[in-house]
């Protein structure tokens, strides 16, 4: 792996470590509350997103690597273009269900090119 792409996956994988300790012991409705925690969880998911973009312009085989990347720029690109249709539930959801999987395969994608994420 490109040192390029190393350091694109190793921004997206501290952001997604971003997003969880500031959703952790939190839930929907603390989320749908919080202004402030709403806007930090997007710019982080407009990190990842803008990350993997560039990572996979410069190392296309990501794509096949990491399934969900197209969604992931997509994502990013709706944060930043249709930020006034962005649905809360919808972000929460991402963020319980596809945060994990996503931070893991990143790690480990890493960890094989030989650089582990703590």
């Amino acid at each position: 792996m490109p040192p390029e792409v190393a350091k694109r996956l190793l921004d997206a994988a501290e952001a997604l470590r971003r997003i969880q300790t500031f959703t952790a012991g939190k839930d929907a409705h603390d989320f749908a509350a919080s202004e402030l925690l709403r806007s930090a969880v997007e710019r982080q998911f407009e990190i990842v997103g803008e990350a993997l973009g560039r990572a996979a312009a410069e190392d296309p085989s990501l794509e096949r690597q990491v399934p969900a990347l197209r969604q992931v720029v997509g994502l990013r690109n709706r944060l930043i273009h249709g930020y006034d249709s962005i649905d809360d539930e919808i972000i929460w959801d991402i963020v319980q269900t596809k945060l994990l999987p996503l931070n893991e395969k990143l790690r480990a994608l890493l960890a094989a090119a030989g650089f582990p994420v703590e």
